[in-house]
């Protein structure tokens, strides 16, 4: 069985087959959160400790930090980042940068085995990341496009996969540490979008034996109630072999989605975390049935 593990100074987490879903939360990133990009451009990290603090308190397993703000200091601000978010919290952290000397500079201040994501097939980024991943002892989210661009074929964006996992051998990183990222598109754009995806993750488990991570929530972009249509994805790519996911944890739907998946794939022991979470406490079941007449047996 394939695991990733992670850490931080304190705290491991496995992503793996035979292991619960991992939930890696998204919300530490300014991208399309105007307030919150201004206020890191200013060193304001109010807004990103709470989010952190949130995230974690409602099952996050891991933390996505990302700090790409136009014509700002990215390498500073992820740095500084990711320092305050370890200081938080214990869990470890993904470092995403589309920018080198920004991962370069969030490593240098990591404790513990992170995240890198990201890396591509292209090969300017295959020989700037990999060597940085090695260096740093981490694991790296392989994404599955090149030079060529993201493919519509599935078949296409496995060979860029196979391609990464074997660049990445070649500086001394295990198949263990390549989390691939198969590339979920728009269904409103798209809809064999989730066939595709959950097609590839099969065969990225069963033919490169690599676990897999994505942006959940692309896949309802430009729809309605897209919670529930990330919500849904998550539980079928589960199924599929998904084995995490940067996605919205304060959502009640995902949670669900995600704790119901590992009840069916039988990654939730004896359902202990699906019962944990929905065992009434003694004193709201005596009040119901003091409520309803009924008297406790």
């Amino acid at each position: 069985m394939t695991r990733t593990v992670l850490a931080s100074a304190t705290r491991e987490v496995v992503i793996g087959f035979d292991q619960p879903f991992v939930i890696i939360g998204e919300r530490i990133n300014p991208t399309g959160r105007k307030l919150l990009a201004e206020e890191m451009k200013n060193g304001d990290f109010s807004r990103v400790s709470a989010d952190a603090i949130a995230q974690v308190e409602a099952g996050a397993h891991m933390l996505d930090v990302n700090a790409g703000i136009p014509l700002a200091d990215e390498p500073g601000i992820l740095a500084a980042t990711v320092s305050l978010v370890q200081s938080l919290t214990d869990v470890p952290l993904s470092i995403d940068s589309s920018i080198v000397e920004a991962l370069a500079a969030g490593l240098a201040v990591y404790k513990g085995k992170p995240l890198v994501n990201s890396v591509t097939g292209e090969e300017d980024r295959l020989e700037a990341v990999l060597p940085l991943v090695a260096k740093h002892g981490a694991a790296v989210v392989a994404i599955s496009n090149d030079e060529t661009g993201i493919s519509e074929d599935p078949d296409v964006r496995f060979a860029v996969a196979e391609k990464i996992v074997n660049r990445a051998a070649d500086h001394g990183i295990s198949r263990e540490d390549v989390v691939v990222d198969p590339l979920v598109m728009p269904i409103g754009a798209m809809p064999t979008a989730g066939r595709q995806v959950f097609r590839l993750t099969a065969r990225l488990r069963e033919e490169l034996k690599v676990n897999t991570t994505v942006g959940a929530s692309n896949i309802s972009f430009g729809l309605p109630h897209r919670t529930g249509i990330n919500a849904a994805f998550l539980a079928m790519a589960a199924a599929s072999g998904l084995t995490s996911a940067i996605t919205n944890p304060l959502e009640p739907e995902i949670r669900q989605a995600v704790m119901a998946a590992n009840v069916l794939n039988g990654t939730d022991t004896d359902c202990v975390g699906w019962i944990e979470a929905h065992r009434q406490p003694a004193e709201d079941v005596d009040r119901q049935r003091r409520r309803t007449g009924r008297r406790s047996q």
